[in-house]
């Protein structure tokens, strides 16, 4: 059992800051699923920290209240003592990784708590079979992609065997496949009596697992949700409080509609990127519209990421990019190019969010920088260290400084990876935006409420080439929304559980 009594932390010295929890108590029995839910910055992740004991052992701040599990107080005890009750996966799983390969990594947990090695590997391989890991199994960590990368921590974790799992977004950067294995997982562990609780913005997979939905605005614990009463909330409710959709059958493309693209277009021809030798990208023909918002999509390690390099001239490739005819080089799109990476903590670099946001602005209007974070709703952080920010908060910086760049090719890798509905649709305005005056905006990602809020295009990447290009007309919206339910499909024994979706 998890018992947190009048919990209130805040990050540094400030007891007055509005960047920590305050007065929290809840009690999370024994096998129980929980959800922490709401807007980007309330306050989930603090609480994930709490429940592990990164506060306050690694995360300094005014702490008060108490943290127990079980008969032992986590505020108390040495981390170390935790870790074997509480296993976390982090927001971001490079955070957490300590290894340069996949199979030490699993194995690291393991033997940093004295297991003999014998059952390490009888671990790893049982923790290797339950994620569908094999084929990842001794590669390097530099290698994969994000969501391999998300797997490959979740993995880690398990073969520990904690009692109480604790999750920070872990479907965040997952495609539909990998995010029903993460389903099945969690549904493993839920009948092995594990407690488990889940900082999440994506719901609908949750659906048939979860036990309690925990609402926190503000650092406050506003509303406590069964089961029954947050699949049953209406959509306007779940837009009101920033909460992501529960049927992705009901998502309805943007209202702006399609608009059919003419004139100038960007011709790809025999692109083809290497990696040890062996190709690992191979397009032969493409043409994309100017001023399309192009969706780019497919399973996690298809080369979406690395056609995207391509595009802005960051990876090394051969083939022939044309506008109209003339070639357009691979320098010549580097320097008209913006990339907001996956991991946004790669390219943040300055002491506060307003100096970040101009940092690349073509003529550092602070004007117009702040008129974009009051869009983002960020105003009130523009002294802020960028680091200091949420993971949601964070992405939401490193779109505003696209936005202000005015570069041509703006190239967005899973920009609503930690956004609420609300940070989403005012980051698919601000990206709407941009591309009127940018010749091409790409953005991979797994995201459908995104793509059908903002994208006209689609680009679907598969096995290291292009299986699949279309609009977002009719035809083109069921197309991808088929594409990501049926991801999401689940066996038949299991069917009754997916009814929400």
């Amino acid at each position: 059992m998890i018992k947190i009594d009048k919990v209130s932390f805040f990050y540094g010295e400030d007891a007055k800051a509005d960047n920590g929890i305050r007065d929290i108590s809840l009690t999370i029995r024994t096998g129980e699923f929980v959800v922490l839910c709401g807007k980007s910055g309330c306050g989930k992740t603090t609480l994930t920290r709490i429940i592990n004991g990164l506060i306050p052992h690694f995360y300094e701040g005014q702490l008060t209240g108490t943290v127990h599990i079980n008969d032992y107080e986590v505020t108390k005890e040495p981390l170390a003592k935790t870790a074997r009750k509480v296993g976390s996966v982090f927001q971001n799983p490079r955070s957490q990784f300590f290894n340069v390969d996949t199979t030490g990594e699993l194995a690291f947990g393991c033997e940093n708590i004295g297991i003999a090695v014998d059952e390490i590997w009888k671990r790893v391989e049982d923790a290797t079979a339950k994620f569908e890991l094999a084929h990842l199994r001794k590669r390097s960590i530099f290698e994969l992609s994000g969501g391999e990368k998300q797997r490959i921590a979740c993995a880690s974790v398990y073969a520990v065997h904690p009692d109480i799992f604790v999750l920070d977004e872990p479907s965040s950067n997952l495609d539909a496949p990998s995010v029903e294995k993460l389903r099945q997982v969690l549904q493993k562990l839920k009948e092995e009596g594990k407690t488990i609780v889940i900082s999440e913005h994506r719901l609908h997979y949750l659906a048939g697992l979860a036990d309690r939905f925990i609402y926190m605005e503000n650092g406050r614990i506003t509303y406590t949700f069964r089961a029954e009463e947050m699949w049953s909330m209406k959509e306007r409710e779940l837009a009101e409080k920033g909460l992501r959709c529960l049927n992705i059958k009901n998502i309805k493309k943007h209202e702006d509609g399609i608009e059919r693209l003419t004139g100038e277009r960007l011709s790809i021809c025999s692109l083809v990127c290497k990696y040890n030798g062996k190709p690992v990208l191979e397009v032969p023909e493409l043409c994309l519209h100017k001023g399309e918002i192009l969706a780019i999509i497919g399973p996690n390690g298809a080369g979406k990421s690395t056609f995207a390099g391509c595009l802005c001239g960051i990876i090394k490739h051969r083939g022939r990019f044309d506008i109209s005819g003339k070639p357009i080089r691979a320098m010549e799109r580097l320097k008209n190019s913006y990339m907001v990476m996956q991991d946004v903590n790669h390219q943040l670099f300055t002491e506060s969010v307003l100096d970040e946001v101009t940092l690349g602005a073509k003529d550092k209007d602070a004007e117009e920088a702040k008129a974009v974070l009051a869009e983002l709703e960020l105003e009130n952080r523009e002294d802020s260290h960028p680091l200091a920010l949420s993971g949601g908060q964070k992405q939401r910086v490193a779109i505003a400084g696209a936005m202000c760049t005015g570069k041509q090719f703006l190239i967005y890798d899973e920009p609503t990876s930690g956004l609420d509905f609300i940070s989403m649709r005012s980051t698919c305005r601000l990206i709407r935006k941009a591309a009127k005056s940018a010749f091409l905006s790409a953005i991979i990602t797994h995201d459908i409420e995104f793509i059908l809020e903002c994208c006209t295009a689609v680009l679907h990447i598969s096995g290291g080439t292009v299986c699949d290009y279309y609009p977002l007309d009719e035809a083109g919206v069921n197309k991808v929304k088929d594409f990501f339910i049926e991801g999401l499909i689940c066996t038949p024994a299991k069917a009754g559980r997916w009814e929400q979706l």
